[in-house]
């Protein structure tokens, strides 16, 4: 495969964090096509020198690596197993690589079709948030084949602080798992913290100033926290997404025979503020759940 040849892109889905990461490709002059259900988000993208495809196929014709960043499972089987879905365009020596998070046996079972193709596939789930996805500081997680790994690597390091291969398909998926318990955790502890500081009477900033250089500090302290006292719930990762994800994190680990007491309780909780209209807000708008559960 020649230089050239190996910056051929086609992408599908550009939302918050996929837009950003193809604005690192196109930086870095990569050749990308372009396909989202709605053409006028990708404009912007078209204005930097993508080009637009009608379909995720026509994105795949042609591309040595062809990238996916969407979020529900209903999207996922139409990207790839639909009418005019990757899978129908893939050739042998392409690399498919799903940056989105799904089930651990989605990712098997694209890595087995795309194999029957002569192509192989890279499950590649990310995490950082749409602050990593401007900074091209996202971490990323990789299963699958590992001689497409290393040849999608160039890309991957566009793109990303944190680059780790962790096995067979399904493999990525499943440390997105961990990461997804990690983060709701974190989230829900730093919500009603702040809730419990505001009803105190404590004030904020000292209290984080107090708390985000000790023990008490994470990711979702640094990058949420100041967002919630501003008052702005608006999404970094949607609150539905996460449902989405929990929702797996809790049937993979029933597969496996364990007990997730703290999956289910962030799964039901961001389940309610789905309830209340705020499944399309920033994940961090957990702390209006428990605002209005201390008001009671």
């Amino acid at each position: 495969m020649t230089e050239q040849a190996a910056k051929k892109v086609g992408w599908i889905g550009a939302g918050i964090m996929g837009s950003s990461m193809v604005r690192h490709l196109l930086a870095a002059g990569y050749e990308v096509t372009l396909h989202t259900r709605t053409r006028s988000k990708a404009e912007p993208l078209l204005e930097l020198g993508a080009r637009w495809a009608a379909s995720p196929a026509e994105a795949a014709r042609g591309a040595q690596f062809v990238c996916t960043n969407v979020a529900l499972p209903g999207e996922i089987e139409e990207v790839y197993f639909g009418a005019a879905g990757v899978l129908s365009m893939a050739v042998s020596g392409q690399v498919l690589i799903d940056f989105g998070t799904s089930k651990p046996s989605m990712a098997r079972r694209i890595a087995e079709a795309a194999a029957r193709k002569g192509a192989t596939s890279l499950d590649a789930p990310v995490t950082g948030g749409d602050i990593g996805a401007r900074n091209a500081t996202l971490s990323i997680m990789v299963g699958g084949d590992p001689e497409a790994f290393a040849r999608a690597r160039p890309l991957f390091e566009k793109i990303s602080k944190t680059l780790v291969f962790h096995g067979p398909a399904g493999s990525g998926q499943r440390t997105k798992i961990v990461n997804q318990v990690l983060v709701a955790a974190s989230t829900f502890g730093m919500c009603e913290a702040l809730c419990f500081a505001k009803a105190a009477g404590l004030d904020l900033e000292s209290v984080l100033t107090s708390v985000g250089g000790g023990a008490g500090g994470s990711w979702s302290l640094n990058a949420y926290a100041p967002r919630v006292m501003r008052g702005d719930f608006e999404p970094g990762f949607f609150i539905e997404h996460m449902v989405k994800d929990l929702g797996i994190a809790r049937d993979e680990a029933r597969e496996l025979g364990l007990s997730v007491p703290l999956v289910e309780l962030c799964l039901s909780t961001y389940q309610k503020l789905v309830e209340m209209g705020f499944g399309r807000k920033g994940t961090q708008a957990l702390f209006l759940h428990h605002q209005a559960a201390t008001q009671k």
